[in-house]
């Protein structure tokens, strides 16, 4: 039985050289054979490549959309979790004898990283309907690698709906609920002027 992939929400943001990384030794779905990685000026996207003939070759295969941005990362901030934004044994108070004369504050060291952004819904991270489930897990598995950003899905396998939620790299508990859309109400509540016989 197919799977669907019915709505999606990703805000996953990953190093650019993770995601190339990522798939040096990732067990792709058995549908996929290759991902092939190419890039447009700042937009990333990954196609799958199926693994079997029954696609055509002018059959567009599903793809990953991500935006390339570059964030600037301080090298420092991981000695700063630990000691705190003044060190060890530096005191935020009373006076700096020794740094008279010297410059207020050095810069910190820093370096320009470019992120992958997979931000949007499904038609715009997520694109085409040829293996497009197979790709979902796909995304599924570069969410479980990225520290920052959610990813949030409706899914059905085997005729089950299925609840998908991702934060920061780790798998959280999801439900599905169905809710009663307002745009039905409209009809009622307002006057049927198609139907009206007052009006010839």
């Amino acid at each position: 039985m197919t799977s669907h992939v019915y709505t999606l929400h990703s805000t996953l943001e990953l190093p650019l050289e993770d995601v190339h990384s990522h798939f040096d030794s990732v067990d792709l779905p058995v549908e996929i054979a290759d991902i092939e990685i190419t890039r447009r000026n700042n937009t990333l996207i990954l196609s799958a490549v199926a693994a079997e003939d029954n696609i055509s070759k002018y059959t567009p295969t599903a793809q990953l959309k991500a935006s390339v941005s570059e964030n600037r990362v301080y090298l420092d901030e991981e000695e700063e979790d630990e000691e705190g934004p003044f060190g060890a044994s530096a005191s935020p108070s009373g006076p700096q004898w020794g740094a008279f004369g010297q410059e207020e504050e050095e810069e910190r060291p820093s370096e320009l990283v470019e992120y992958a952004c997979f931000k949007g819904d499904r038609e715009t991270v997520l694109q085409n309907t040829a293996l497009q489930y197979p790709m979902f897990e796909v995304l599924c598995d570069l969410a479980r690698d990225a520290e920052k950003g959610t990813l949030t899905a409706i899914t059905a396998v085997n005729g089950q709906l299925e609840a998908t939620r991702i934060v920061d790299g780790e798998d959280r508990a999801a439900t599905i609920e169905v809710r009663e859309d307002p745009h039905d109400n409209t009809a009622t509540n307002g006057v049927d002027w198609r139907s009206n016989e007052f009006i010839s």
